[in-house]
């Protein structure tokens, strides 16, 4: 292991070299990949350093006969051997990609649609508090507000990293508007998310592909605008339908319904491959299974549960969560999920 991570260290010192050059400097093309490369390699190059460095002052530590000195060496040393652990797992390719992400109201009725609702605001706060772009593609809108069906785009550095562990099915208690008797109800709404796909990574056979035109429509009906310019688009081979209608324009509504089309074969081609590894899927917090109840948002009790985690750290205030505050959650996640990729590697 240490063989290699001399290696990358090696790498990562050649790439900082290099971005000096004047000839990589004066090239944007050249010093951007550079520099994208040097930005992976240098949490690497940095956790072994430290560990060199606190190898070192455990051998003077050890050499002036000072036992405490030695003692907080070993442990910052044996902290560092467990960041390089992590830092060498196999990394998740869709990583870097943007998010296409899907919310449908489930059981529960009207109740269930308007939860869906509540996701999305949810989402779309957590986007921007970590500067991200959200683009709606496609939605249909219930009278009371809720959502039967949304589909957006998330844009932004580390947008997959974060909500790849989003996809389930999300259970709500609470009094519903729609009750007056004060009872709680049980509904769900159910999330998928997908990685943006590009034309390189999946390409479409345009025989394959049944493309129509309508015009987009608002709740109760009501035209959002009056020209054909909502696009569905129909894969033949798979029966997989996509719409987008959100965009004024022909052209991006087509676009946009490509990008999600891409994405859902990607996916169906992903499924069968999963399938065959499920004992080592289950292992690992992000299946992506969007039957698998993942979350219960308690109103009365006030307090989120995540069912992926274990213990006191399972929990979380509704208020700050529903407000878009998942960092602290979706960080346990990322925690859980290293830590059972490293127990399987073991």
């Amino acid at each position: 292991m240490f063989d290699k991570l001399e290696r990358l260290k090696k790498q990562y010192e050649e790439l900082t070299a290099r971005m000096e050059r004047p000839e990589v400097y004066s090239d944007a093309a050249a010093f951007a990949a550079c520099e994208r490369e040097a930005r992976e390699l240098r949490p690497i190059a940095e956790a072994y350093r430290a560990w060199v460095a606190a190898g070192e002052d455990m051998s003077a530590a050890e050499e002036l006969g000072d036992e405490e000195e030695y003692r907080a060496a070993k442990a910052a040393r044996e902290r560092c051997e467990d960041e390089i652990r992590i830092l060498l797992l196999p990394k998740d390719p869709n990583d870097g990609k943007n998010v296409i992400m899907e919310i449908r109201g489930g059981v529960g009725g009207e109740e269930g649609m308007l939860f869906a609702a509540d996701l999305f605001r949810m989402y779309s706060m957590y986007a921007e508090r970590k500067g991200w772009r959200v683009e709606v593609a496609n939605s249909s809108e219930t009278e009371l507000g809720g959502y039967k069906e949304i589909s957006f785009i998330v844009e932004g550095e580390g947008a997959w990293s974060r909500l790849k562990f989003e996809a389930g099915g999300h259970r709500v208690q609470r009094v519903p508007v729609t009750e007056s008797g004060g009872r709680i109800h049980t509904s769900a709404a159910t999330v998928a998310v997908l990685p943006e796909i590009g034309e390189v990574d999946f390409r479409l056979d345009p025989g394959d592909l049944k493309i129509d035109t309508y015009r987009s429509s608002g709740a109760g009906g009501q035209h959002v605008n009056k020209t054909e310019s909502a696009i569905r688009i129909t894969h033949l081979p798979t029966g997989t339908v996509v719409e987008c209608q959100d965009e004024r324009s022909q052209y991006k509504n087509k676009d946009r319904a490509m990008q999600i089309l891409r994405a859902k074969l990607y996916e169906a081609e992903q499924e069968k491959q999963r399938s065959a590894l499920a004992a080592e899927r289950r292992s690992q917090i992000g299946s992506g299974d969007r039957s698998e109840r993942i979350r219960t948002y308690n109103f009365p009790q006030n307090r989120v549960t995540d069912h992926r985690l274990s213990g006191e750290g399972r929990s979380f205030n509704i208020a700050s969560i529903m407000d878009g505050d998942l960092d602290a959650l979706i960080d346990a996640l990322v925690t859980a999920d290293q830590a059972a990729k490293l127990a399987a590697q073991n």
